[in-house]
């Protein structure tokens, strides 16, 4: 007899339909085909187990399981459950007919109880595409799954419930997730504010613009200056994430396994720190089995990078393409696999090897020449892709003293949403384009227009301080988002000269 199962195989952060056959004949021998890779091929030996302990028996016959498309390679032991009720089903005991309207995925324990799995969220959207009855996993996956409107999620604890379900003997209650609800109830869920942060005025204004363009940041200062501190609460002041942010953002979480049972949706953006140990595949993607790195779990938040001249070379090089096109593409013999990567980069660094260079009470004892080199382990292209240089220094014990509350994240918020707003408006159509940071030239030229009084300033200052070309366009858009936060509708030279002081590390004078 011939029976179909339905599953799902992931590929980058979608879901593809897998269709199990399984035919059970009149001969002897278990094979399996359709390119399964080990964990799969391994399934056989936990379903004999969950069988005898669930009360059921393997069909003492000759065995054929295919997974189609069979081209597809198939990963992981998700597959376990859709191959046990196709096993069941070829042996008579479930209706085929009632299978064939479900999506079925889930790890089986020994013990026939059922263990969570990887990209649930994906598989369940697939699932609704199909116009499939429903879908049953674990249930430690199902409120993730659940978040998925107009499809039937079946929390299950061990196959024998699922058995029950499908023969109409103990059918299951749906689980239900009110998505926008549930949304809501998630935003707005900060763990760090800005007004625990004594002092720092000067950079807690430099991470409002990042925040309020969209703009690539790196904090310079010597060692517990506050930079990590700082850079932890960027998060709540960046405008809340949409529905459609969450769910994207949800999507790859779920891929990488990283979502909780109590989890349904991502309401709050991903501040991801990885350790400058980490290698170029863990950063970027990819792996054998492509798997998202941390720039893509970073996707519509922040990228933080401590101690950066620390990281590995290669390592840096590669966000340079992921910065620019805000995607991630592994390419493979057989499959090139896009990952979304539209992430805030913010980067701290100690001024010199010692870390005190320029401290205003510790000498720096580096050798001559030691702090260019030590800038010098960040290159050039992705120094350019940099808006804003911050320097942090120590906050005096006099302001550590103090009693008053600083500004908290939620005012600082607001202002930066209304300056989102502006350029929500201003970037309507341009296709890509959605705040001053991802201005193109083209459009550069077009919004930071400057009258006779910018165009003097900007000439003194390029040619008083040495600072290069590159850093032309990068002040023109970060001039453009303080004008955005003053409501300016035009640049003005204040704006130009505030946004020229963030360009500390273009100076020829800086560090010799």
């Amino acid at each position: 007899m011939l029976v179909k199962t339905y599953g799902s195989a992931i590929i980058g952060v979608k879901a593809v339909t897998v269709t199990i056959e399984v035919s059970v004949y009149s001969g002897v021998g278990f094979n399996m085909v359709g390119l399964p890779d080990s964990a799969v091929r391994e399934s056989t030996q936990r379903i004999a187990s969950a069988f005898e302990q669930s009360g059921y028996r393997v069909p003492g016959k000759g065995i054929l399981i295919n997974l189609a498309p069979a081209d597809l390679r198939k990963e992981g032991t998700a597959y376990d459950l859709p191959i046990a009720i196709g096993l069941l089903g070829a042996d008579g005991a479930l209706d085929a007919a009632e299978l064939e309207r479900y999506v079925i995925m889930g790890e089986l324990g020994l013990d026939g109880s059922l263990r969570p799995i990887k990209g649930v969220l994906p598989i369940a959207i697939e699932a609704r595409r199909r116009g499939c009855k429903g879908l049953i996993v674990p249930a430690s996956n199902a409120r993730e799954a659940a978040i998925v409107n107009n499809l039937e999620v079946y929390g299950a604890t061990c196959l024998k419930q699922v058995v029950n379900h499908l023969d109409g003997t103990e059918p299951m209650s749906p689980t239900v997730v009110d998505t926008r609800a549930e949304f809501a109830r998630s935003l707005g869920a900060y763990e760090y504010d800005f007004a625990d942060v004594k002092g720092q005025d000067s950079v807690k204004r430099a991470l409002e613009i990042a925040a309020a363009g969209g703009h690539n940041a790196i904090m310079i200062g010597p060692p517990g200056s506050g930079k990590t501190m700082l850079a932890k609460r960027i998060p709540g002041i960046l405008p809340p994430l949409t529905l459609s942010e969450s769910l994207e953002t949800t999507q790859i979480h779920s891929v990488a396994g990283l979502m909780r049972s109590e989890d349904s949706l991502i309401a709050v953006r991903p501040f991801r720190s990885p350790h400058h140990t980490i290698s170029d595949v863990a950063l970027v993607g990819g792996g054998a089995n492509p798997k998202p790195g941390e720039i893509s779990l970073a996707h519509n938040g922040v990228l933080f990078l401590d101690e950066l001249p620390e990281f590995k070379r290669t390592a840096l090089e590669v966000l340079r393409q992921p910065m620019e096109e805000r995607r991630v593409t592994i390419s493979r013999a057989k499959l090139t696999i896009d990952y979304p990567a539209s992430f805030m980069l913010v980067a701290a660094m100690n001024p010199c090897p010692c870390g005190y260079y320029n401290h205003p009470t510790v000498e720096c004892t580096c050798a001559p020449g030691a702090v260019r080199r030590y800038l010098g382990k960040v290159s050039g292209p992705l120094m350019d892709r940099i808006d804003l240089h911050i320097e942090v220094t120590p906050v005096p014990v006099s302001q550590l003293n103090h009693t008053a509350q600083a500004e908290g994240s939620d005012a600082i918020r607001q202002r930066v949403i209304a300056a989102r707003a502006v350029q929500t408006a201003r970037f309507a159509n341009e296709p890509g384009v959605h705040c001053n940071a991802q201005m193109t030239t083209r459009l550069t030229r077009q919004h930071c227009g400057l009258d006779d009084q910018c165009r003097l300033v900007m000439e003194q200052v390029m040619n008083r301080l040495g600072l290069s070309a590159r850093a032309y366009d990068r002040i023109l858009k970060v001039g453009r988002t303080i004008a955005d936060l003053e409501g300016s509708a035009d640049l003005r030279p204040h704006h130009l000269q505030e946004a020229i002081t963030y360009r500390s590390l273009d100076r020829d004078n800086w560090g010799k």
